[in-house]
């Protein structure tokens, strides 16, 4: 069933082309949240193949990425303050709480937003305390297109060298997410080490 979705998805990213990689990788990062490496790894495939340009592919999922991140900041600045603000007393949420939210965004909201759009089922949902927090949205803007441009340079690369061997993929894919992860325990903890240093 997955080598059949995959190339489902090879076909429609072939016949869409980079508006296609474009849409989903926008949907993916907004509401409606599904593996990227659905996407983007046939996608390195195909361009492996001729088919597709790297630097398109990356330009597409990229920019598809930062308005579905865009679509749930907004919605969480517009939207969900008011409504915390509001009903926040009936599931226990207090205004202190939420300023204390904005506080650490203020202070760290760039690490965080950078760390969490590399962890799998957290980068859809990272910027919707960012909206609610207020982050500024040029700090914002930058580190969601880093942490979102390293995630779907590493997956594209991916389909481009091994994209036909699944195998290969899921045991690579799982030791790249391993180490995606380590090397964020490592930079969170420098990060947290240097700033401990300039206020002492």
């Amino acid at each position: 069933m997955l080598h059949e979705l995959a190339q489902m998805l090879v076909d429609l990213i072939f016949d869409w082309g980079y508006i296609g990689i474009f849409i989903m990788m926008a949907i993916e990062s907004s509401f409606i949240p599904f593996p990227s490496e659905i996407v983007l790894i046939p996608a390195g495939y195909l361009a492996s193949q001729g088919e597709m340009s790297i630097a398109m592919i990356m330009l597409s999922a990229l920019g598809g990425s930062m308005v579905g991140a865009f679509i749930n900041y907004y919605l969480a600045l517009t939207l969900g303050r008011k409504i915390l603000i509001k009903y926040g007393k009936y599931f226990f949420i207090k205004v202190e709480s939420l300023e204390k939210m904005e506080d650490f965004f203020e202070k760290h909201g760039h690490i965080s937003t950078f760390t969490g759009r590399l962890i799998p089922g957290i980068r859809q949902l990272i910027s919707v305390p960012a909206g609610l927090a207020r982050m500024n949205l040029a700090q914002f803007s930058l580190f969601t297109a880093l942490g979102a441009g390293i995630w779907a340079a590493v997956l594209t690369l991916l389909g481009f060298y091994i994209g036909e061997n699944q195998t290969l993929i899921n045991t690579y894919l799982r030791e790249i997410t391993i180490a995606v992860l380590l090397g964020l325990v490592i930079i969170v903890g420098v990060y947290y080490t240097i700033k401990k240093m300039r206020n002492q």
